[in-house]
């Protein structure tokens, strides 16, 4: 009927440009990728400007840019790049030289690909890529973007003149989704031709007959033979957008023997190719399972909720298990328990991404911080694969670029006031990362002036912080650097000197439930150091009790637990401290911290954890004993109360808070007042030794 028939069309025409714009976007997140890699790969070019292999990865990125994104509709943007591919083609036959305007150009050019990206093509991206050609361009001398058949005639003449190619053997087959896709094999065949001498065969055998067609589905396979000199990487390049759904075979010329040898003469002779029975295709050469498979990030979110709701269930299973004597369901209680966890592991691991995208996005604004500031700065990296979760790796990037900012304006002296130290006029500035516990260390350190503690106390005195006659330890006069709107700059900078940075690494910190250690020594340079879970959805914990009242303190800072009885605290002379195997422990009473009004039982338990304060305890009625918490956020009502992180639901429905120890710490180190180095109630400072200009902020 025809009606049902335009409507089926209608109906595929509206697939088939929602699955055009899926495969876009699928194309842009590829492309953000390679985009990522090709900066790294100029910086590196920028410091050692011969090394080809460096300049063929340059190329090879640009090449696969330019030719994937004709492919789905980024016109523009393969017209662009197509300039840009030509320079560092100059560049790879020697006849032109790596220069710091050629990579500065190149990475200028790079953000215009990243707006074309985005389709965010206005008069200004326009007329900055024009700016930005004409000056490639006048480097290169290469009039704009030559025909490609005058390019294909070129090496056409080549294969002639017996110069020293190789020949592939391609044979390309496209899923039945193909042309869906908005893929278009025309230009597939352009691109390589622009990369040697092409003679292509079309096989007609899968078409059928013309009532049964499907006008949006490819029945046709090509047979090809290449004469370029290529490896089969640079091949497999052109075909990146399309492969997954199609068959592909990439053969030398010279192992391919007898089918290859006939689709040879076949293609050069306009002759059908000799085919296995069946009439089936032949397999893509690349492994049967894909390695690894694309998923969007707010699926991952959902699965990872999904698991912590089965946490909670979980655990009320394992309550309902204990309260009953039924052997059958105690043991689907503990196998329920170990799947639970197994699945929980996985998740976590699923959510793992290394710290190294984070970390070279970041050799570009030194880059361009070292040009503007007039200074030599180069740029390490130690740990760049320890992994933390998305989560936290999506909110350090500010963090992290407001210390590299300080860092570099504040910090590292410029070349001529180095040479006066006698430092080397090259600063160093090195970005590491490791795993301590469930938590992750991430620094930024470098070999500058380190921080002056007197300016930053008379900056304090005059913005009214703190008065003229307080008495500060250096740390406690370094943590006056987060606070907000402090700034020792003397004008303010295109870079700095206005003050938010710092209160912005300390705000971002703290709502990732982390903290920051500052070392600095004067002339020798400074450390700042993040400390930061490893997650955010899902912790291991042990479950306390005060009164009615229950806590989660997170397992991985908790050292051990000791009981504390009367006669202890008779011993201690009224004093907060407790004596764990010779060494003197201060203790905080969460019964009184927290205002819970209730007798105390005769026998206490002190739970001792780690801290940057060092050891400290904490003080309750009961240890109930290890759980696995889902966090739960307060709410925005409840945000201004630091000393807890978050909240989980226990398996008898109850409600926990899960509390931060360092916060607590910190809290009960103020409430106290002045003291021995500050601690609660006048407790003596803890046995673990601490540099003197290290501070903490939280």
């Amino acid at each position: 009927m025809p009606q049902a028939g335009d409507g089926e069309r209608r109906g595929t025409r509206v697939a088939s440009a929602g699955n055009a714009e899926q495969f876009k976007q699928s194309f842009r997140e590829e492309a953000r990728e390679i985009l990522v890699d090709l900066e790294a790969a100029l910086l590196e070019l920028n410091e050692n400007r011969e090394d080809q292999e460096l300049v063929g990865r340059v190329f090879r990125a640009l090449h696969t840019i330019k030719g994937s994104g004709a492919m789905f509709g980024f016109e523009g943007l393969a017209v662009f790049t197509h300039n840009l591919e030509n320079a560092f083609d100059e560049v790879r036959n020697g006849r032109l030289q790596v220069t710091a305007e050629l990579v500065d150009l190149t990475l200028a050019a790079l953000d215009q690909i990243r707006a074309m990206l985005e389709e965010r093509e206005g008069a200004a991206e326009t007329e900055a890529c024009a700016g930005i050609l004409a000056h490639v361009r006048k480097l290169t001398g290469i009039a704009p973007k030559p025909k490609p058949a005058v390019k294909a005639a070129a090496a056409q003449a080549t294969i002639a003149s017996g110069s020293p190619m190789r020949q592939w053997a391609i044979h390309f087959a496209p899923g039945p989704e193909f042309l869906l896709n908005g893929s278009n094999p025309l230009l597939l065949f352009a691109e390589l031709r622009q990369l040697g001498g092409l003679s292509v065969r079309a096989a007609m055998e899968m078409v059928p007959p013309l009532d049964e067609i499907d006008a949006e589905r490819c029945y046709i396979t090509w047979e090809m033979v290449l004469a370029a000199a290529l490896d089969a990487d640079a091949i497999h390049d052109v075909f990146i957008f399309v492969e997954d759904g199609c068959e592909l075979r990439i053969e030398p010329i010279a192992a391919a023997e007898t089918s290859t040898a006939a689709m040879r003469d076949a293609a050069a002779q306009g002759l059908e190719e000799p085919r296995a029975s069946g009439g089936g295709r032949r397999a893509y050469d690349k492994p049967e399972t894909a390695t690894s498979l694309r998923v969007p990030a707010a699926k991952l979110d959902q699965f990872v909720d999904l698991v912590g709701e089965l946490v909670t269930v979980q655990a009320r299973l394992a309550e309902l298990s204990a309260r009953r004597d039924d052997p059958e369901v105690a043991a689907v209680a503990e196998e329920i328990e170990r799947l639970t966890s197994a699945l929980r592991e996985n998740s976590m691991n699923i959510r793992m991404l290394p710290i190294r995208a984070t970390f070279e996005k970041f050799r570009r604004l030194v880059h361009d911080l070292a040009r503007d500031l007039g200074k030599d700065v180069e740029l390490t990296m130690d740990g760049a694969d320890t992994e933390l979760d998305k989560t936290v790796i999506d909110q350090l990037g500010d963090p992290l670029m407001h210390l590299i900012r300080n860092s570099m304006d504040h910090g590292i002296e410029p070349p001529a006031m180095r040479r006066a130290r006698d430092k080397r006029p090259t600063a160093r500035l090195h970005l590491s990362a490791r795993h301590s516990g469930a938590s992750v260390l991430v620094a930024v350190e470098d070999d500058g002036g380190g921080i002056d503690a007197e300016r930053v106390r008379q900056r304090a005195v005059e913005r009214g912080l703190i008065g003229a006659d307080a008495q500060l330890s250096e740390a406690e006069t370094f943590a006056l650097i987060f606070q907000p709107g402090f700034s020792t700059a003397a004008e303010v900078t295109d870079v700095s000197g206005r003050g938010v940075g710092m209160d912005v690494v300390r705000q971002r910190v703290e709502s990732l439930r982390g903290s920051i250690d500052v070392e600095s020594q004067p002339g020798l340079g400074t450390r700042v150091t993040l400390r930061l879970p490893l997650t955010l959805a899902i912790i291991d914990g042990l479950l306390v009790s005060v009164e009615d009242a229950c806590f989660v303190l997170p397992l991985a800072s908790t050292l051990e637990c000791i009981e504390l009885s009367a006669r202890d605290i008779e011993q201690a002379n009224g004093k907060h401290v407790a004596n764990v195997r010779g060494e003197v422990v201060p203790y905080i009473r969460l019964r009184e911290h927290f205002r819970i009004n209730a007798p105390r039982p005769a026998l206490e338990q002190i739970m001792v954890v780690e801290s940057g304060e060092g050891r400290f305890g904490f003080v309750v009625d009961q240890v109930l004993g290890n759980c696995q918490t889902v966090i739960k956020s307060l709410g925005r009502f409840y945000r201004h109360v630091q000393a807890v992180s978050g909240a989980t639901i226990l398996g008898d429905g109850r409600v926990a808070l899960i509390l931060d120890p360092e916060r607590l710490v910190q809290d009960a180190i103020k409430a106290a007042g002045p003291g021995p180095r500050g601690h609660p109630h006048g407790a003596v400072e803890s046995s673990r030794v601490r540099p003197a200009a290290r501070a903490r902020a939280h």
